[in-house]
This record gives C-alpha cells, structure tokens and sequence, in this order.
C-alpha cells in the first residue's frame, strides 16, 4: 500500500507542474500563451477561461472528498489533452508538439488509475 501512495503521488504531484505552471500563463494571458491559442485556431478570450478550469481541476483531484467532482475533473482533462492532441495535429505542427501532452496524459492515466486502486484497497 504504501509503494502504491508514492506512485499516485508522483503521478498527481507531476500533473501541477504540467498543468498548473501552463494554467497561471494562461489565466494571466501572456504573449506566450496568446499566441499559443492563436497558432492552434482558438481565440485568445479561451485561455483565461481554460487556465481558471485547470487550476480547479487540480485541486478537485488533490481534494479527498467529493470523488464525482474527483471524477469529472479527471474525465475534463482527458477531454482536454486529447483536444490539445488533435489540435496540434490539425494545424500541421511538428510531431514535437505531442510528446509534452502525450507525456502528460501518461501520468493523468497513471494518477487515475492508481487513484481507483488505493479507494478499492481502503474499503
């Protein structure tokens, strides 16, 4: 149990600084991330809205209450960064542009997953 809690930890602990650093970019709407949006076909006004759900997401998984919120905020970015995927890939970008979400996606698989094994171990 306690390898497992490490392992849900590093996956968790790593999705902050994946999402969580973007996030504050975003809500603050950088240049850098202005352009971002801009360069996968999405306006500019999407980022301060995305950056603000992020962060919520982020504590809704970290909360150890509420697991249909736990739930939906998990299910949200997988929608998120499958999109931000397709996006990548439908506006021609380099192959280069999908190693950091798919990277991301990997520990939010990893999290969700060893989420759900620590909740059937603690019943």
């Amino acid at each position: 149990m306690k390898k497992l809690n490490i392992y849900y930890w590093i996956c968790t602990g790593l999705l902050f600084p994946a999402i969580g650093i973007g996030s504050v970019f975003d809500i603050l709407a950088t240049p850098e991330s202005v352009q971002v949006f801009i360069s996968l076909g999405y306006p500019p006004y999407v980022g301060p809205f995305l950056g603000i759900a992020h962060l919520l997401g982020l504590i809704a998984i970290v909360i150890p209450k509420f697991p249909l919120v736990k739930e939906w905020a998990y299910a949200g970015f997988t929608f998120d960064i499958l999109g931000a995927i397709y996006s990548n890939l439908a506006m021609g970008n380099s192959l280069l542009n999908l190693v950091f979400p798919s990277i991301v996606l990997l520990f939010l698989f990893g999290s969700y997953f060893l989420y759900h094994t620590r909740v059937k171990m603690m019943a």
